[in-house]
């Protein structure tokens, strides 16, 4: 068995990964570089090697892998932009922003997993072993929807794929055929309690898509419970996913909050 590198951002997301990990490649030697202010502590106890740095420790990381004999790697978990804002970037890291021309997460998470590459190790796809927390289109959880919660995500999944496209954001809120809230730097909860302000807590509808060109290695769309929590207290009740393309993390929980809160989600 090959043996791989966790990348460990914040949230629940890599001990998911670990424990699918554990369940679809038996055997295998799961080793984690985590960051300090943001990656869980209990994680420690579920891998079987783990190293503490600052974001921007390329070179330290890199070496963490090399001589934990790491051939494959996979970024899980987000780090907070704060975080990223005070990167203090080794030589590595600044030799490697020198060479790139445009810089957006997609160029920069790809030139990290060039440099990766460069030690021969693989950045595999952020989904791995997590199939079964993609969705199949239709009904997800929550609610059966009405004729016109059907065609709100419907025409919010469109706006959604479109804004999407132009590299804006990858969520909005919509009600009765209305766009009331495009997602940008702010993030999707911002989005989603700005949306729901808008709408004055009546019947709105949160679309979530992936991009055209989604790199599945590091931008993975996710919802979780605190999606949605935010939806139900900005008052979104349908939440519109893109089926096979967005993780639920935390699904029994997520299912639980859904039936309890009244919120639907929906996988198209």
């Amino acid at each position: 068995m090959e043996n791989i590198g966790i990348i460990a951002g914040n949230g629940i997301y890599p001990e998911t990964f670990v424990e699918a990990a554990r369940r679809n490649a038996q055997g295998c030697k799961l080793v984690a570089a985590a960051f300090n202010g943001e990656t869980k502590e209990c994680l420690g106890e579920k891998v079987d090697a783990i190293e503490w740095f600052r974001v921007g420790q390329l070179s330290k990381l890199i070496k963490f892998f090399k001589r934990e004999g790491v051939t494959k790697a996979i970024m899980v978990g987000q780090i907070a932009p704060k975080n990223l804002f005070d990167l203090r970037p080794d030589m590595r890291i600044l030799l490697m922003l020198a060479r790139v021309k445009k810089r957006n997460a997609e160029t920069l998470f790809g030139a990290i997993a060039d440099e990766l590459a460069k030690d021969g190790i693989e950045l595999i796809d952020a989904t791995t072993y997590l199939d079964d927390l993609l969705p199949e289109p239709g009904h997800v959880c929550g609610p059966k929807l009405k004729k016109r919660q059907q065609e709100d995500a419907e025409y919010g999944f469109e706006i959604a794929k479109e804004s999407s496209r132009l590299d804006i954001g990858q969520s909005v809120v919509v009600r009765h055929g209305t766009v009331l809230a495009v997602e940008a730097f702010e993030g999707t909860n911002a989005c989603i309690k700005r949306g729901g302000e808008l709408g004055r807590g009546k019947s709105c509808t949160l679309a979530k898509v992936s991009k055209p060109d989604q790199d599945f290695r590091f931008d993975v769309p996710v919802l979780g419970a605190l999606t949605v929590e935010a939806c139900s207290e900005a008052g979104v009740g349908v939440i519109a996913c893109e089926a096979k393309r967005t993780l639920i993390l935390g699904k029994e929980e997520v299912e639980r909050l859904c039936k309890e809160k009244g919120v639907t989600i929906v996988a198209l």
